[in-house]
């Protein structure tokens, strides 16, 4: 009898607990086949056996698309952006031009990653708490870091952000734009108006790397705690606020004065 018999006996008797394994004739030699008594045919035992595995879920076009796309982002999250498509198409578990099917090209797949970790996770509601002012500006800042940093201090989308700087990708340079734009020459803004001052023009370059060394330390707060796993002070919204205290004591300091008064 060979292995392979041997392993077909072992499931059989498994599968049809009711029957004693003696009963179960094998024979040798060539067209050897399983012979179980009680009448159950080999036929039935294969038949039952296929209907009791699962089967795969056959997934649409959009379906496989969007599990590339969690894949992928999964993947450079760990191993960064150097590794090739093909080491991308291997780990997904399908051929590199089936993935090529969905994304023409690596700086296609980087762009949909992009999307989906960065500006999809911007709330729209965010542009409008910025510029609220009949919130006063210090709450409304914290309230703006608070649920910025949830959203942003996650291991994949801190990672991703520090593995494409160091390669030079894109996403660096987009999301260093929206930034900025969305969030630091709004808050500088802000203060602008608060010290009565025109806030219309853009922000002067020493207004705004003010604002980066504050947008800056509360970034790195958080590279230090998930990246890093560093000891650090567990009360992140202590954190946020001691950053925007420094940074609203000093600002009026910094503010253009030649900047038209209201």
């Amino acid at each position: 009898m060979s292995a392979v018999d041997f392993v077909d006996a072992v499931r059989f008797c498994r599968f049809r607990q009711n029957l004693n394994c003696s009963n179960v004739q094998l024979n040798s030699g060539p067209g050897t086949t399983i012979i179980p008594a009680g009448g159950v045919l080999e036929g039935d035992y294969m038949s039952e056996m296929s209907q009791s595995r699962p089967r795969k879920k056959r997934l649409s076009s959009a379906e496989r698309r969007q599990e590339f796309i969690t894949k992928a982002i999964e993947f450079f999250s760990e191993e960064g952006f150097e590794s090739s498509t093909r080491e991308l198409a291997r780990r997904l578990g399908v051929t590199q031009p089936l993935l090529y099917r969905y994304f023409p090209s690596k700086d296609d797949l980087i762009k949909e990653v992009y999307q989906t970790v960065y500006l999809n996770r911007w709330q729209p509601e965010w542009d409008t708490l910025l510029c609220d002012r009949s919130i006063a500006l210090r709450p409304r800042l914290q309230k703006f870091y608070e649920a910025y940093t949830d959203a942003i201090f996650t291991r994949e989308w801190l990672r991703i952000f520090l593995f494409s700087g160091l390669k030079g990708v894109d996403i660096n340079r987009w999301y260093v734009s929206l930034v900025n734009e969305r969030i630091l020459n709004r808050i500088v803004n802000e203060c602008r108006h608060e010290a009565g001052l025109d806030a219309r023009n853009p922000p002067t370059p020493e207004e705004q790397e003010l604002a980066w060394v504050m947008h800056g330390g509360i970034f790195y707060y958080g590279v230090r705690k998930h990246i890093y796993e560093a000891p650090v002070l567990e009360d992140k919204s202590r954190v946020i606020a001691n950053a925007l205290d420094v940074f609203l004591e000093r600002i009026p300091a910094f503010l253009d004065g030649d900047a038209t008064v209201r």
